[in-house]
């Protein structure tokens, strides 16, 4: 069925009320096919907000017009078919759905303490309703059957009359005991929620991507948690479903002994739910007792809060009432019970089309195509962009301009397109592809072998990048421009005083002291430190760069190697993998970075500035005085900060390292050494004081 018929565009003819027979029937007939990708398929073809949309407007009808309700109505019945590849269940204590509060706002907690308390007969001078608040988890409603201890059956809610038997996928989930205590009951029927913790669901996902690009037939990746945990539920191959890591929570029970057989007697469901616990079932932490409307209103705003954080998916509430006696009295009516509700949160998935898809540079250069959407409400706030990660996933999902689209937004994270509703596609929709140059500063966009993302290759050149790039240049490692902090250099970016790194040479005490938070000390501090930071080392300018890849240890061999920077600039990339610690990735970023015109004009930009460094031939590192040495350095050096002491051991041709073990050549060790000097002992490794670090610095072996 396609989905385009949801909207009921064509008009009917006729009285009202035959309108009102057809879109009734209609909505009739969508609700059972959408249930049926829902529950049967693991293939949703709409977002829960859309499907809500469609039941309500059914609700309002059947409810304005009872002539209309019919026995096959979705609102007469829990939705859900059972598959014909498993065993049928009948669930001898239907398992009945609650009925959805969608008024997310507090009234909707308020409005369900009214209707309890009215049925209850309870006035205002009665005291407050004590509830149950726990969590509505995004997964898969489960029986579990116990006999003598055992556990004998799973399954699945079904239509609510009969299930699925699932026995065998149930029982590879550890969370689920598959045996009692000796306390239990002799029949015991466990219900709760079978679901996928967001962490094992993207590993999974991993997974799933590694035997595609392996080619692998028939693998593919899961749209969300719930899907994965349902899928892998009615996996016919118990075996695949002992493969995904699947979780447990319990929150009720169906069957179960009598209290003349023995069964418990239980006065609350809060009660029976620590019993449960004491059990062996997982019971979740969030379940509380609470008071009143307020006590509801509470938990359901506390949880609205902690909810991003959580490890699993929710996408409600739910409040019941705590006595049982009283849950009695409430009964049921129709579909569901008077006295347990679901109040659910602003949806975090809704429908809405692609109008584009642009491209963002990001401040380390990552292109990344961004959807831009037709406005949408999701998650509690208008919609309008979704991104798209990369042009792999952009492949993957294959999303065009024009599609219409299922967009995915929880808490502050960036929204998302889950899926393409494919049959309502434009037939001319083109297949998005990757620009090959950067938006920005049209360097050349480069996607480097083994990784999913492409970057901007302008490196000091990109405005985009900028920000960056001086902050990075200004580093306590690199260049050590002391009070060049991340907030001064959006300003400096911001208002167009910094376009190079050069820039930062050349600016005046009067521009600094206007900048927010800076003062006319403030500035003529950091203008010494960047006088200061002119008399640079080759290594540390190197780093300063921010050639991708090139770390400072990196920096510190070609240093090294080639001795002079002019030479590493036009190092072909078979001599650039001549120096230890550069392979073919490394080789290639710093060849990409030096064929860039741009960057060679802001090298010589510094160097007209004034910056220098000692420079000289290059010097094999097994002609270098310490080469072969390991130094371990700890406390606090009397003759030189800890820093300065390792750029001059590395220069000498030292290695120094963070950990001590049986290798290391010489412990330094200055003032309150710690572990590290403890275990040097131990060792029997050589430890030196300042005097001796002084030895090593001339090139002497102590």
């Amino acid at each position: 069925m396609s989905t385009r018929d949801l909207f009921g565009d064509a008009p009917l003819n006729g009285s009202g009320q035959e309108r009102d027979l057809a879109r009734a029937a209609e909505l009739r007939s969508l609700l059972h096919h959408h249930a049926h990708c829902y529950y049967t398929l693991d293939a949703p073809e709409l977002p829960d907000s859309e499907y809500d949309r469609l039941f309500r407007e059914l609700q309002a009808l059947e409810a304005a017009h009872p002539e209309l309700l019919k026995p096959d109505s979705p609102t007469q019945r829990v939705g859900g078919q059972v598959l014909d590849a498993f065993a049928q269940v009948q669930h001898r204590v239907p398992m009945l759905s609650i009925r959805t509060e969608t008024d997310t706002e507090a009234s909707g907690a308020e409005a369900f303490d009214a209707r309890v308390r009215k049925e209850l007969t309870l006035s205002e001078a009665d005291p407050a309703v004590q509830y149950v608040a726990e969590l509505k988890f995004d997964g898969l409603a489960m029986s579990l059957r116990y006999e003598d201890g055992l556990l004998v059956q799973a399954a699945t809610r079904g239509d609510g009359e009969t299930g699925e038997d699932v026995t065998a996928n149930v029982r590879t989930i550890g969370q689920i005991p598959l045996r009692l205590p000796s306390a239990a009951p002799a029949l015991l029927e466990v219900r709760g929620e079978v679901y996928m913790r967001r962490d094992d669901f993207e590993k999974l996902n991993e997974r799933q991507r590694a035997r595609m690009a392996a080619g692998i037939k028939g693998e593919k990746t899961f749209v969300n948690p719930r899907n994965a945990a349902a899928g892998a539920v009615r996996q016919l191959d118990s075996g695949i479903a002992a493969e995904r890591p699947l979780s447990f929570f319990a929150y009720g029970w169906g069957d179960m002994a009598s209290a003349a057989e023995g069964g418990p007697v239980w006065d609350t469901h809060f009660e029976a739910l620590q019993q449960l616990k004491s059990w062996g079932f997982p019971v979740a932490d969030q379940t509380s007792c609470v008071l009143g409307a307020a006590g509801l209103v509470g938990f359901h705003q506390r949880m609205a809060r902690e909810r991003d954080a959580l490890p699993y998916d929710i996408d409600g509430v739910v409040y019941k009432v705590n006595r049982l006696d009283w849950q009695l009295q409430l009964g049921f009516v129709t579909r569901e019970p008077r006295w347990a509700v679901a109040h659910k949160y602003p949806a975090q998935e809704e429908m809405t089309t692609v109008l584009s898809i642009d491209v963002q540079v990001g401040r380390t250069g990552k292109l990344t195509p961004v959807a831009k959407l037709a406005p949408v409400f999701v998650g509690g706030v208008t919609v309008t962009n979704a991104t798209l990660h990369n042009e792999l996933e952009a492949r993957r999902k294959d999303v065009r301009v024009g599609d219409t689209v299922i967009v995915r937004r929880a808490g502050d994270v960036i929204p998302e397109v889950v899926s393409v509703v494919l049959d309502r596609r434009p037939a001319d929709a083109p297949q998005f592809t990757m620009m090959s140059h950067c938006p920005v500063c049209g360097s050349l966009a480069e996607r480097e072998e083994g990784e999913a993302d492409h970057r901007c290759t302008g490196g000091l050149f990109c405005s985009a990048q900028r920000k960056q790039a001086v902050w990075h240049f200004a580093h306590r490692r690199a260049m050590d421009i002391e009070g060049l902090g991340d907030k001064l250099v959006d300003q400096l970016v911001d208002l167009g005083q910094v376009k190079t790194l050069a820039d930062l040479y050349h600016l005046k005490l009067e521009t600094l002291a206007s900048m927010d938070r800076m003062a006319e000390k403030s500035a003529v501090n950091l203008l010494e430190a960047l006088e200061k930071s002119k008399q640079a080392t080759l290594p540390r300018f190197l780093f300063g760069l921010g050639i991708r890849h090139v770390g400072e240890a990196t920096a510190k061999e070609l240093a090294r190697h080639f001795g002079q920077l002019d030479a590493i600039m036009v190092a072909s990339e078979d001599a650039l993998l001549q120096v230890p610690d550069v392979g073919p990735i490394v080789a290639h970023s710093i060849r990409t970075f030096f064929d860039q015109a741009h960057n060679r004009e802001v090298v010589q930009a510094l160097r007209d500035a004034g910056l220098s460094w000692t420079e000289g031939d290059a010097l094999a590192p097994t002609e270098m005085p310490l080469a072969g040495v390991t130094v371990v350095l700890t406390g606090t050096l009397q003759s030189m900060g800890r820093d300065e002491a390792k750029d001059q051991l590395e220069a000498l041709g030292a290695k120094v390292s963070g950990s001590v073990s049986k290798k290391t050549s010489y412990v330094v060790a200055g003032a309150e050494a710690g572990s590290k000097l403890d275990k040097a002992q131990a060792l029997g490794v050589p430890v030196l004081d300042d005097a001796g670090l002084a030895m090593l610095l001339k090139g002497d072996k102590p």
